[in-house]
This record gives structure tokens, C-alpha cells and sequence, in this order.
């Protein structure tokens, strides 16, 4: 399915994406009261991150991902569980029927959909009083290493920035009248990575490709010399998973 976003050739590189973080995951899912064997449809779903974290808590998940190629690989890594489906779809279309989950579940992916358009969607297919949550893992900024990556990119981006994928998504959801209070959750992980797949997970950042065009290739080049020149196999990484949990009116 053609999106204005073609994740195709960052499929595999992907898989190196860090998780969220298991206490945000918790707390989200606790705010919503779920219980094993609610629906779950989780969309932009991607190689799985989210879906896999869903399903290993017991329950029945919908995975909607409309690029091929990254559906291709979280079908691959969930072809043994049987709470798990994958349908071909976008945030804006789902594909699903009205009323059928408890929860619907955004992984980093609703920064990419038409933000209205997506709630909107969110709302049929929600059973009555059922619930939204769009989350992302942010880099900290502040640590030395990631410091000097955010210096390298925008030494070499003129006017790189990381659009409303590290927005507070609060007045978004507030604004399409669908929703009741917001709750924002926020939960530091530290994810530990050699330095081959760092820079195999740099060469996974759609909006780095997106802004950087041609010079793509060049940029991830750098980043990955700068990494090289710490002389150690792995870095620290830390990470805040945030994420918005909304119930519908």
C-alpha cells in the first residue's frame, strides 16, 4: 500500500529499533484497565515492537501496517502466536470494523498519519468508552554521546528537526472532541547497543532520510565514524518512552 511515507528500504533496519519501556507499557495499560484477551488493533504496527510487547501480556491483537515490506518482517517475528493478525491499512483506514476494540494503539507511527483523520478512525473502530494511546521512544539529547550525533546531523541538515513526533500530542487529541482527559506517561529505559546495530538503527530514521535527501548515506556515514572512534563495542543508549491515553467520550 503506497503512503506518503515509503518505509521500504528501512525494514530490516528496524528490527534494531529499541522496545518501549515495560513500566510504561504497564501504566498504560492499567489506566485502561485491560484484561487478557482484550482487542487490541495496533496500527502502523511496523516489524512488531509494540505488537510483540501486546501480545506477550495476553492479548488479541489486530496488526494493521499498510508498507509491505515492514509488515513482511512482523509477520515473521509473530508467526507463532496465535493472538496476533496482520491486515494491510493506515491510521486514516483502517480496514476494520466499527465498535470492535477495546483499545486501539499507536508505536511511533501517528506522527505519519493525518492526525484528525486518524483519531477520527480510531473512534469508529473503538468499542463504547474504549480507549487511544499513541506513544514514542525519545533519545535523550542531553547525554554526552547522543549529543554529539544531534551536532554531527545538524552540522549537516540545515534546519533538522524531529516535527510532531516529540510534540505533546495533548492538544491534538483535545482538539478532535472525541476524547476525555489526556494522561501523558513517561518512563526512562536504558537500552544497550553494539555499535554495528546503532548505526544499522540510524539507517531505520525516516525523518533523518526524509530531511537529509541525498545526503542520507553521508550523515549515517558520520555518525557511524564518530561511534567507531569511542574504541568500544557497545554504548548505553538512554531512552524516555512517552505516551498520550485518552478514553473515548
Amino acid at each position: 500500500m503506497k503512503t506518503e511515507w515509503d518505509y521500504t528500504t528501512l525494514a530490516d533496519a528496524y528490527l534494531k529499533r529499541p522496545d518501549y519501556a515495560d513500566a510504561a507499557i504497564d501504566a498504560m495499560l492499567s489506566i485502561a484497565g485491560v484484561e487478557k484477551g482484550d482487542r487490541f488493533c495496533d496500527v502502523g504496527a511496523g516489524v512488531a515492537h509494540l505488537t510483540l510487547m501486546l501480545a506477550a501480556r495476553g492479548l488479541d491483537v489486530v496488526a494493521v501496517e499498510p508498507n509491505d515490506a515492514m509488515r513482511s518482517n512482523g509477520i515473521q517475528r509473530t508467526e507463532n502466536l496465535t493472538n496476533v493478525r496482520w491486515h494491510e491499512g493506515t491510521g486514516e483506514a483502517t480496514g476494520q470494523a466499527a465498535q470492535a476494540f477495546d483499545m486501539v494503539t499507536f508505536g511511533s507511527s501517528f506522527n505519519v498519519c493525518d492526525r484528525q483523520q486518524a483519531l477520527k478512525e480510531t473512534a469508529r473502530i473503538l468499542k463504547p468508552r474504549g480507549w487511544f494511546a499513541c506513544m514514542w521512544n525519545h533519545r535523550q539529547l542531553e547525554d554526552p554521546i547522543q549529543a554529539q550525533i544531534e551536532a554531527i546531523i545538524k552540522d549537516r541538515v540545515a534546519g533538522y528537526g524531529y516535527g510532531t513526533r516529540r510534540e505533546d500530542q495533548t492538544a491534538v487529541v483535545d482538539a478532535s472532541g472525541l476524547f476525555g482527559p489526556v494522561v501523558h506517561l513517561d518512563s526512562r529505559v536504558m537500552h544497550e547497543q553494539t555499535i554495528a546495530a546503532c548505526v544499522e538503527a540510524w539507517r531505520s530514521h525516516a525523518t533523518l532520510e526524509r530531511q537529509a535527501g541525498a545526503a542520507f548515506a553521508e550523515v549515517v556515514g558520520a555518525i557511524e565514524d564518530y561511534l567507531q572512534s569511542l574504541n568500544t563495542p557497545s554504548i548505553q543508549i538512554p531512552y524516555s518512552t512517552n505516551i498520550w491515553v485518552a478514553q473515548l467520550k
